[in-house]
């Protein structure tokens, strides 16, 4: 029977990377990139090739092999595995890059900032520190060669070849024998005058002074050449004076060093080396400490190093948001880091914790979470915003607090492209329906219009039949005027969106009715609205074969395409309540509507000129619309209303001190204020018409199609009755004013189901007209019955028996 021998390289769970070795410390070490066979996971691995003649260097060899193997600290080359057989010695670590190749990578691509330096030595000198005065070893290699970095940016001391103790036992330092690792000895080992080294620490520190010169200045040439500071930084200088001193006995312990560097205005006192000191106790520190931490830690995120803040700060706060309760404080910093990584890394690592936050119930994550959707809404996927995100941001909307329903508003921007169809034509639109109207907060009623505006092209076709002309008719009807303004700028960004018919019967009406609104700037957006839909209707009457063209849109599917071609055409933002709103729509550079070159109708032959039409959204006096407070205003405030879009109309999450200053107040551009108008009893009777609108159930009951128009009253004339080319004689007076005044006589003012009218006194002209109109039918229903049992008592004959009498 035969037995074949292992090979136990060939077993070993680790294998080299077929790539170049990267070197490794002068000496027969070499460093070779490799992985774990099983997980692929990155890891370096030192090889030394046992020679026939070199038994010393393979005893050297074997002593760093142990030594590795039994030291464990922060800040030493961490050992994962090794392998020990006669032809080769195989130490597998942690995977790093020695420093000298680090460093010129750095300089090359211009990244390297004297923080991290400043930190990296900082680790190196504590390493020293637990060498000596823990271990009592002296390390006696310290250089550039003997130090690694890991992909963290951390600095890790190896190169543990020459280490002894500096008890005495063991012998003392093995002899070198490398050329390049002996001129780092302190002068008095190679000046052979034997003079006794004063501490056990003062040898590494001649050495660590060696190698902060290599730091700044590249690779040491001679001894002598460390007289000169280089590019050493000053606040750094008198300390490593003190470590290339020849005298041997002023050279500090590692821990003095760093006190010493730790000092006001020392070299390592700054926030890069502090964050990483509290990173590294973080576990014991308290809740109050670590919250501040967090607060603090994203204004400082630009300037540390990318590779930091990928596999050092994200790992931490990760950590604390599952298991130390951090809450909403790890959101700004993990969205910070969250930039630096790679989609795949993104979804791995940051999309698990965001969906977990969205189910939080803690008012400050939620609204944090809400703010920041734009930094990760690109590496959700549909099905996870359907059901693990949606029906959790569903809940902001009846939310008590008005900064979380407006910031859930918003949201709707980013969400809706990824919404199905019963979360965005369903749910979606049964939450705006009861925002739009029972809302107390104006800029939430205006952000609510804005947000459709903007969606509506995500909208199925019979969604959009159904709720935009309805939902921006009834935003025309506010009282707050930013609401009104928007309904009016939501028609015209979506006016691809509305038929030839829709436009005539049911857009414009409303659109004229706000051309005598209280408010110049919804009078001047009106206005411009109503030259733009006007123009559209006038090409397709002149050209019917453009009626094709002009509605293609109205019963396509939902396309987002759709939507930039109408925030190009109608130029409308949201500039009220937050910044994100405005930062989205503002993305799209406002137009004005096309109001110069509205062709003009032909004049019939014989007939007089009209008189030009004066341009409303440019009045060069307030008129009669306007009080007189208004006019004074008009001055300063001119351009005003083309201007809307660099408004500010505050936010929610400033705390108002009441509703009314927040509405007084809405606008910091000197707008005239319109506190009365929110305490005139018409806008009272609005807010009850809109209460009565049950938005819960389904769009239909709030929104419904405008009512068909009444016919005129009796003996009006048609338009074309009238003698248009002259003036009336004199004896018929003015057919307008008669008709004015029959109307006020008898006829009842129209209601249909956009609501009442802005006008004083409608309303309660309205009520009084159906409280007489019921009275007049009561009285003539008692006459009717007095009517019926007078003719009965006169009819009645001889009564039969038995009969019961009626009367």
């Amino acid at each position: 029977m035969w037995f074949f021998a292992r090979d136990p390289v060939r077993d070993f769970p680790f294998e080299l990377s077929p790539e170049l070795p990267e070197g490794g410390p002068p000496g027969p070490w070499v460093l070779h990139r490799g992985r774990k066979k099983a997980t692929g996971s990155p890891v370096s691995i030192f090889v030394y090739d046992v020679k026939p003649g070199v038994e010393e260097q393979t005893q050297v060899a074997k002593a760093a092999f142990k030594r590795l193997k039994t030291l464990r600290h922060p800040n030493i080359l961490a050992y994962i595995d090794g392998l020990e057989t006669d032809k080769c010695l195989h130490i597998v670590t942690e995977a790093v890059t020695p420093l000298g190749a680090y460093l010129k990578a750095r300089v090359e691509a211009g990244d390297l900032k004297e923080l991290e330096l400043s930190w990296g030595l900082h680790q190196i000198v504590k390493a020293l520190s637990f060498l000596v005065n823990d271990c009592s070893l002296i390390h006696n290699n310290v250089c550039m060669a003997a130090v690694f970095v890991d992909r963290a940016g951390e600095w890790k001391l190896g190169g543990l070849d020459y280490m002894y103790s500096a008890q005495g036992n063991g012998g003392g330092p093995p002899r070198k024998g490398i050329p390049e690792l002996e001129q780092y000895d302190p002068p008095e080992l190679a000046d052979g005058s034997g003079r006794a080294v004063r501490e056990k620490w003062s040898a590494d520190m001649w050495r660590l002074g060696c190698l902060i010169w290599e730091v700044f200045n590249g690779p040491l040439p001679r001894a002598a050449a460390l007289r000169n500071p280089g590019k050493i930084p000053k606040s750094l200088v008198p300390h490593y004076c003190e470590l290339v001193g020849a005298n041997p006995k002023v050279r500090p312990n590692p821990a003095r060093f760093l006190q010493n560097c730790r000092a006001p205005g020392g070299f390592m006192n700054n926030r890069f080396v502090e964050t990483n000191l509290f990173l590294e106790e973080i576990q014991i520190k308290e809740p109050a400490e670590k919250q501040k931490f967090f607060q603090e830690l994203s204004k400082s995120l630009d300037s540390f190093p990318e590779d930091f803040c990928r596999h050092k700060v994200l790992p931490q706060l990760l950590t604390a948001f599952e298991f130390g309760n951090a809450g909403a404080v790890v959101l700004t910093p993990l969205f910070k880091v969250g930039k630096f990584l790679g989609a795949e890394e993104y979804q791995q690592k940051i999309i698990p914790v965001v969906v977990k936050m969205f189910s939080s119930t803690d008012r400050a994550m939620r609204i944090r979470l809400l703010q920041q959707m734009e930094q990760f809404i690109q590496y959700l996927d549909e099905p996870t915003v359907n059901t693990q995100i949606f029906p959790h941001v569903m809940h902001g909307f009846l939310d008590t607090n008005p900064a979380i329903r407006e910031q859930t508003v918003k949201s709707m921007l980013l969400l809706a492209p990824k919404l199905n169809e019963t979360n965005l034509n369903v749910e979606l639109m049964k939450h705006f329906a009861r925002l739009q109207a029972q809302d107390e907060q104006g800029p939430i009623r205006c952000n609510t219009t804005v947000c459709l505006g903007k969606i509506g092209s995500y909208l199925s076709a019979s969604t959009r039949h159904r709720v935009l002309t309805s939902a921006f008719s009834r935003a025309t009807k506010d009282p707050f005027a930013p609401s009104r303004v928007a309904g009016v700028l939501g028609f015209a960004a979506t006016h691809n969106l509305y038929s030839m018919n829709d436009c005539a019967h049911k857009i414009l009406p409303v659109l004229c009715s706000l051309t005598v609104d209280p408010e110049r700037s919804v009078r001047d957006q009106a206005f411009k609205a109503i030259r733009s839909f006007l123009s559209k209707l006038e090409s397709v009457s002149e050209d019917p074969t453009q009626l094709a063209e002009a509605e293609k849109d109205v019963h396509a599917a939902s396309s987002p395409g759709m939507g930039g071609a109408a925030a190009s055409w109608a130029g409308w933002a949201v500039t009220g309540v937050s910044s994100l709103t405005s930062k989205l729509i503002r993305a799209h550079p406002t137009a004005a509507p096309a109001e110069t070159n509205v062709p003009q109708r032909p004049v019939p032959e014989g007939l007089p000129a009209p008189a030009p039409t004066p341009v409303p959204a440019t009045p060069t006096t307030s008129g009669h619309w306007e009080t007189q407070e208004e006019s004074k205003d008009a001055e300063e405030d001119g351009t005003a209303a083309d201007r809307w879009d660099d408004e500010d109309w505050g936010s929610l999450e400033q705390e108002a001190e009441s509703v009314l200053a927040q509405q007084d107040n809405w606008s910091t551009g000197g707008q005239a204020s319109w506190a009365a108008q929110t305490s005139n009893p018409g806008h009272k009777s609005q807010e009850s018409d809109w209460s009565s609108w049950e938005a819960e159930d389904a769009w239909e009951q709030g929104w419904q199609e405008p009512s068909p128009p009444e016919p005129p009253p009796e003996g009006t004339r048609l338009a074309s009755e009238y003698n248009w080319g002259g003036p009336e004689p004199s004896d018929k007076g003015d057919p307008f004013a008669a008709l004015s005044v029959r109307r006020e006589a008898g006829a009842q003012p129209r209601r249909d189901s956009w609501g009442d009218d802005n006008w004083e006194g409608l309303e309660a002209e309205s009520r009084q007209a159906k409280a007489e109109l019921a009275r007049k039918k009561r009285e003539e229903r008692r006459r009717e019955m007095e009517a019926k049992r007078a003719e009965k008592k006169t009819a009645k004959g001889p009564m039969k028996l038995g009969t019961r009498k009626l009367d």
